[in-house]
């Protein structure tokens, strides 16, 4: 069994080599190639743990991970990933899911940002400096030739931090800009992403100002959590999800429909972008919007990713059970 941690992680992959891997995910989902039941979940006050598993190629995953958004020193989710040979069910691999689950919800975000946005874009904001959002510009600045980054978070003391972090992780020169307000950032960036937990929309209810832009959330992976204002939704031809778990799993998707803001009609698989059976439009006359909630099926094809990456350059230690 090849043991992989953060370090062999980072060092046998890059961004685009999993933003590759998101798309063959997306393939696989639209052709039905898997198998994936619904992710289980064990609430625990705030905090929630989850069994992931999925099969497909030739192999089996299995994430288990814990979400703790009140988390201050260590990152909000947190996991593990086996993969186990399908052919005879011995251990491939066990992995840090925490670093995988940051990777992939980046290039998930990444593969959003290339297919629903101009390729002449410069600027991007974020509001949620967490672990989550540190991937997510990882993945913007791989993509799209980012000049400018506008940052925004409720709790202004983990800014600092986050900015290090940022500095020592980008490859191009970038200005980073902290603004005062989420109204400021949406009107200074072309993509604005949001990854908070937040139980209340983060975005300005104001359906004008967000014509143009590409909107890209990966909260709000429950019920009763809301990134997206009303207003948001009103100019919206079509809106974006990584799976169609999402419907009944994230507020941003279940109030609006709910509340008849969107039609369950307009709610369009990536997957149908991915495979070309849908062509978005990228027009000043509307946003784009893309909703993740993720799904296992995504840790699964970059955990393999990773493994053969590792395997090719050797990183990894091998243990016996």
């Amino acid at each position: 069994m090849l043991v992989l941690n953060e370090k062999d992680i980072n060092y046998a992959v890059s961004m685009n080599d999993l933003m590759a891997a998101i798309e063959q995910a997306y393939t696989l989902y639209e052709k039905n190639l898997y198998e994936m039941p619904a992710r289980n979940h064990i609430a625990d006050k705030e905090n929630t743990y989850l069994l992931m598993p999925c099969i497909a190629n030739q192999t089996i995953g299995t994430k288990i991970v814990s979400v703790f958004p009140s988390n201050k020193d260590y990152p909000v989710t947190q996991g593990i990933v086996i993969l186990t040979n399908r052919e005879n069910g011995t251990t491939k691999a066990l992995l840090n899911g925490t670093i995988l689950t940051g990777l992939k919800t980046g290039a998930v975000g990444g593969v959003a940002m290339k297919y629903l946005s101009s390729e002449n874009i410069h600027t991007v904001g974020l509001i949620g400096t967490g672990y989550q959002g540190l991937f997510q510009l990882i993945a913007a600045c791989s993509v799209r030739n980012i000049k400018h980054i506008y940052l925004y978070n409720r709790t202004s003391s983990r800014l600092p931090s986050f900015i290090k972090t940022l500095n020592e992780q980008l490859t191009t020169d970038v200005e980073i800009h902290v603004v005062d307000n989420a109204l400021e950032l949406v009107k200074q960036s072309e993509v604005i992403i949001t990854a908070t937990s937040a139980h209340d929309p983060v975005l300005p209810n104001d359906s004008m100002i967000y014509n143009g832009k590409l909107i890209i959330g990966i909260g709000s992976y429950q019920p009763h959590m809301r990134e997206f204002p009303q207003n948001l939704y009103l100019n919206l031809d079509s809106l974006y999800i990584d799976t169609f778990d999402a419907k009944h799993e994230s507020g941003d998707i279940i109030d609006p429909i709910k509340k008849q803001w969107i039609t369950e009609s307009q709610l369009i698989s990536f997957s149908k972008v991915i495979t070309q059976k849908v062509l978005p439009q990228i027009t000043n006359d509307h946003p784009n919007v893309f909703k993740s909630t993720g799904m296992a099926l995504f840790d699964l094809v970059c955990a393999e990713c990773i493994y053969e990456k590792a395997i090719q350059n050797q990183v990894g230690h091998y243990l016996s059970l």
